[in-house]
């Protein structure tokens, strides 16, 4: 069985959408997921299934829809690209630490949209990237970097350009996801 993390985008966002996590495990072990974690609130749920990415996709967000009357974007990865991201960060250890020391919040976040962008929208956003704000993309994962906050960040603001669905967490927030997930295929062997 493949551990698979599903990041879920917009929920319990500034007072909307509101899910709680506990309600979300059971959507998730009612549609027949196995060894389901959720991890903190902002929708992060980690689970073990032999499905295809895209059908468990479109089963999470029906169900979802069909519980919590929200349309809420999955966004999945499994265990093995989240370690490729977090292995793979195109920023030296020395930009992330300059970031870090100018910002009073997290500087390194990661964008993960459900497919790579087109090259015309990466465009769009090219206009937004500064010496405070940087990105990389890697197929359908978005490094940024904010060297003052993500909330002021023209290039944050203006990621929908890329036109695909998407949903950003920190740096730290991945970090513990990937090692969630791992344990959990440590357990499988």
């Amino acid at each position: 069985m493949t551990v698979y993390i599903a990041l879920l985008r917009g929920i319990n966002v500034g007072g909307k959408n509101i899910i709680k996590m506990a309600d979300l495990k059971r959507v998730f072990e009612s549609i027949g997921l196995c060894e389901v974690k959720t991890y903190i609130q902002s929708g992060n749920v980690l689970f073990k299934s032999n499905e295809s990415e895209e059908s468990l996709c479109n089963k999470i967000e029906h169900e979802i829809e069909a519980v919590f009357s929200i349309p809420v974007k999955v966004i999945l990865r499994t265990s093995m690209e989240l370690e490729q991201i977090i292995s793979n960060c195109p920023f030296s250890k020395d930009e992330v630490t300059e970031a870090e020391t100018l910002s009073e919040v997290e500087s390194l976040y990661i964008a993960l949209m459900t497919r790579n962008p087109l090259k015309e929208n990466i465009e769009c956003i090219d206009v937004y990237r500064s010496e405070s704000d940087k990105y990389h993309i890697v197929g359908r994962d978005i490094y940024l970097l904010f060297h003052h906050s993500i909330r002021n960040s023209k290039l944050a603001n203006n990621l929908n350009k890329l036109n695909v669905p998407i949903t950003v967490r920190n740096w730290k927030t991945l970090s513990k996801l990937s090692a969630l997930a791992k344990s959990m295929e440590m357990k499988c062997h």
